[in-house]
């Protein structure tokens, strides 16, 4: 079985690496980076992953770019996405295409649960949630 990988874009650099590593404390991997160009170019890329994790307010391309952008290509309209924001995206998100929408700071511990609810549970970490 191969180890669940996860796409995560924050531009805060402290939220990045404290949500990088909780969820690579649940067993998934995590790439991460800290704009929106960044995150295109990997959203294009060939690259595998199970799940896509975007802040909305970014650099480059906001997690709404990237979100309706990766629901345009065949390879990742089935890949579940993730937005969070502090902003009330929430109606937008879910119309673009969004699996999930956790608002910031309420709802980040709400983030392990939500992940784990949509990834197939043969990728799903081997830890109780």
């Amino acid at each position: 079985m191969s180890q669940t990988t996860i796409l995560y874009v924050e531009d805060d650099e402290l939220l990045r690496l404290t949500v990088q590593d909780t969820l690579e404390l649940e067993g998934w991997r995590v790439e991460s980076c800290d704009d929106g160009l960044a995150a295109l170019a990997r959203v294009e890329s060939a690259e595998h992953y199970d799940l896509l994790l975007f802040d909305n307010e970014l650099p480059g391309a906001s997690g709404l770019d990237l979100l309706r952008h990766a629901r345009m290509l065949p390879y990742r309209q089935h890949t579940p996405i993730v937005i969070i924001s502090a902003t009330d995206a929430e109606r937008e998100a879910r119309r673009a295409g969004a699996d999930a929408f956790l608002k910031k700071p309420d709802d980040i511990n709400q983030l392990v649960s939500t992940i784990a609810s949509l990834l197939p549970t043969s990728v799903s970490p081997d830890t109780n949630l």
